[in-house]
């Protein structure tokens, strides 16, 4: 063979192998021992969101992803290399049914943790943030009820809640830990909102179990369905309740998960998630957490 014949023949097999290394790592394969890929295979994963839950998650005035969990989402998403995410906002149903079907990959929607929700999404071990829940009672009574342990010790009527609702848990777990003083639960009928408040106002319940975002925008707000109630009725903060992505169940949604869990903590620990907190809720809802 003749020494151009040689060099010729070189050339093709570094361009043979040249093109394998690139072929795998754009098929995902790991390259083989001896073997560099340029980069990593970046995996997408599409990020569905609730589009009305100010300041969760919603679609702004741009027609921009946006929201606290979106904004933690995306932090996630700078911290791992091998990913990338593409964000949709949809309606509640659209979320849950499109992350069941395999539509979705991540869905995030202030979600809690629940059995029934465990049962068909991946929920990682750490939230993403949390909801404030507390108590909507009327003016008269801010100062008889200020705490839990107030309306748990002065027997206070609480209005029924569903027991498939994670709001039930939330008063059985306290229920569990303070048997000398409980507070009664019981199950609910379907009701309207509306219906919870007139109850409470109307004496025949003391109050009604309400996240905080709920009763500022209904009631606190002006342009709130019921603000003509805001001078009647007033809310007290209980704690925290950790909110969580919600993953597809596969191989690929198990793993996403640990990596998750890894990115979650570095920005627990850099101070990122109290920034976007206070930037999304103005103050920082990590700090009603483990409350009791």
């Amino acid at each position: 063979m003749s020494k151009k014949a040689w060099i010729i023949g070189g050339v093709a097999v570094v361009a043979v192998i040249g093109a394998t290394i690139i072929g795998r790592s754009l098929a995902g394969a790991p390259a083989k021992d001896g073997e560099t890929a340029s980069s990593a295979e970046v995996i997408t994963l599409k990020v569905a969101h609730t589009q009305n839950y100010v300041p969760y998650d919603f679609v702004n005035e741009k027609g921009e992803s946006d929201g606290y969990e979106v904004a933690v989402l995306k932090a996630v998403d700078e911290k791992l290399a091998n990913y990338q995410f593409e964000y949709t906002g949809t309606s509640d149903d659209d979320l849950l049914i499109g992350l069941e079907s395999g539509k979705y990959d991540i869905g995030t929607k202030g979600a809690w943790y629940t059995d029934e929700r465990a049962k068909k999404f991946v929920i990682p071990s750490e939230p993403v943030g949390a909801s404030i829940i507390g108590f909507t009672v009327r003016k008269e009574d801010e100062q008889k009820y200020k705490t839990i342990d107030d309306f748990a010790k002065n027997k206070g009527k609480l209005v029924p809640i569903s027991p498939q609702n994670a709001q039930w848990n939330v008063i059985t777990i306290y229920n569990e830990k303070h048997q000398d003083a409980p507070i009664e639960l019981t199950a609910a009928e379907s009701f309207k909102v509306a219906d919870a408040y007139a109850w409470v106002l109307e004496g025949r319940y003391d109050a009604f179990f309400d996240i905080k975002l709920s009763f500022e925008k209904a009631v606190t707000a002006e342009d709130g369905p019921y603000h003509q109630y805001a001078d009647k009725l007033s809310w007290f903060p209980y704690k925290g309740i950790p909110t969580y992505p919600l993953i597809h169940r596969d191989e690929k949604g198990e793993q996403f998960a640990k990596e998750y869990e890894k990115a979650i903590k570095e920005l627990k620990e850099d101070g990122t998630l109290a920034k976007l907190s206070q930037q999304y809720f103005k103050e920082d809802v990590f700090s009603y957490v483990d409350k009791d």
